[in-house]
């Protein structure tokens, strides 16, 4: 298993770490036997280069993506980078993209939500032989539409899902209420 992203300067013991979540929601639960987690606080250059490598040697079967209130697709905040092709990059966290991890109480402040992450490239996820991007929740609605229904750009990270061959998109009723009827329609490539 490779992990997405990671909060630069983030310890594993926050309650905000993605390492954290991961390990006790998940790793724990199913006993994955061979994990690669993305360490917030070691140098970020040598955490990408490290999992980079070991991911370059291990075609990925399924990506588990969701997508951000501002369309972002791990932490690939707009404008996403489309054209690296590198496996991780260290990214900049957008105020909207911030204020979601905030509001979602992981953060006392949004001066203590971090301001960088280690983040899985838009290049890598789509290598993925199946991706599955489940997206829950009204406030994420906005983003959906952004995401789905209008063309691929950068403005709109998620919307590079629309360039896979293999994306199930799983929506509730909430985050899907402003796509247009045709939206609901099977689509197929």
């Amino acid at each position: 298993m490779f992990h997405l992203d990671e909060y630069v300067g983030l310890p594993e013991t926050h309650p905000a770490s993605f390492c954290k979540y991961l390990q006790e929601r998940f790793i724990d639960k199913v006993g994955i036997g061979e994990v690669h987690l993305l360490s917030g606080t070691d140098d970020p250059a040598r955490v990408m280069k490290k999992i980079g490598e070991q991911l370059q040697r291990a075609p990925i079967d399924v990506a588990f993506v969701g997508v951000g209130e501002n369309g972002h697709l791990a932490f690939n905040d707009p404008p996403a980078d489309f054209d690296t092709q590198e496996p991780y990059a260290i990214v900049t966290l957008d105020e909207p993209c911030r204020r979601q991890q905030l509001n979602e109480g992981w953060f006392p402040t949004l001066e203590d939500v971090p301001k960088q992450a280690i983040s899985m490239t838009i290049s890598q996820m789509l290598k993925a032989t199946e991706i599955l991007c489940i997206v829950p929740d009204a406030r994420k609605a906005s983003a959906v539409k952004n995401c789905f229904e209008a063309t691929v750009s950068p403005m709109a990270p998620a919307s590079a899902l629309q360039n896979h061959a293999n994306t199930t998109v799983y929506l509730d009723a909430a985050s899907s209420s402003m796509l247009s009827p045709k939206s609901f329609v099977q689509q197929t490539k």
